[in-house]
């Protein structure tokens, strides 16, 4: 199947049911995703649907923000309508749906692509400030973002037994190794033809950040999803993340990680210069 059959597929799938609120805001009938995503009966659905919650309630946000009870006249033949319980969904309701169903189901996999790209673009759209950042200001952004997430991906690692510098490190290099076609870490900083003492992740443009962010807070995500609960299974589960991220990349025409350009200035040089500005403003304030 071609890159654009791919896309015309998620397109067709899950926008020909998307509904807006009398506010604009988007939103998807629990009952009608469970027919395109191949579940027999709604029964069957509410599983995923509960899997779901418990997955928006431990990532910290709010269940009834994003899963909202409803009853909804619903088609049971001949023409005949009934008020039928449902649930409307937020895009990130629907995410968090197609992450928990059935992988093996072709469908739930393309789902599982294209609201996971889709949510992280709207993310993007919604914030006005971010879209009208120059490039530098974008990768400092996403580099800072990638920081923090970094610290919380260590936490769930940790969890799972992953407690030494060595054993993080093996950790990072399964990400990598997923997400940039079996290079590892040391691979990337000589492509990038950094010293020794340079990080890769600050000589990343925005594009390649923004990649591995998104490997950084899924993989975060599927570890405590999961309940991983050894070094070898963390390991494995981050590989696997990476290149579902890769893959994303792929179906989506984007160009892979590793063959995206090194930025002149490093992230530090960046921050630097920041400084700076920010310096001569409170003195051109005072």
């Amino acid at each position: 199947m071609t890159e654009n059959n791919i896309n015309e597929l998620q397109q067709t799938t899950f926008d020909s049911i998307r509904q807006q609120d009398q506010s604009g805001n988007d939103f998807w009938s629990a009952r009608a995703l469970a027919k395109v995503l191949d579940y027999s009966e709604y029964r069957h659905f509410l599983p995923v649907l509960e899997r779901a919650k418990d997955a928006c309630r431990n990532s910290g946000q709010s269940v009834s923000d994003h899963f909202e009870d409803v009853l909804g006249m619903v088609e049971i033949g001949s023409g005949a309508k009934r008020q039928l319980p449902d649930v409307h969904l937020s895009r990130y309701a629907c995410y968090l749906v197609v992450q928990n169903g059935d992988p093996t189901k072709s469908v739930i996999a393309n789902g599982q692509t294209y609201f996971a790209m889709q949510t992280r673009r709207q993310e993007l759209a919604d914030n006005q400030v971010f879209t009208r950042l120059s490039e530098d200001e974008k990768r400092l952004a996403i580099r800072n973002e990638l920081a923090l997430h970094n610290k919380q991906l260590a936490a769930a690692a940790k969890d799972t037994g992953v407690e030494t510098s060595l054993d993080y490190a093996i950790f990072q290099d399964h990400g990598y190794r997923g997400l940039y076609g079996g290079l590892a870490a040391k691979d990337i900083h000589a492509r990038k033809g950094l010293k020794k003492s340079q990080k890769i992740l600050d000589h990343m443009g925005s594009t390649e950040l923004a990649a591995n962010l998104f490997r950084a807070t899924q993989t975060e995500e599927k570890l405590k999803r999961d309940q991983v609960n050894s070094r070898q299974q963390a390991n494995q589960t981050h590989l696997e993340v990476g290149r579902k991220v890769r893959q994303t990349i792929k179906d989506l025409g984007g160009t892979l990680p590793e063959a995206l350009p090194t930025p002149e200035k490093s992230i530090k040089q960046i921050a630097s210069a920041q400084k700076k500005l920010n310096k001569l403003d409170d003195v051109a304030n005072d």
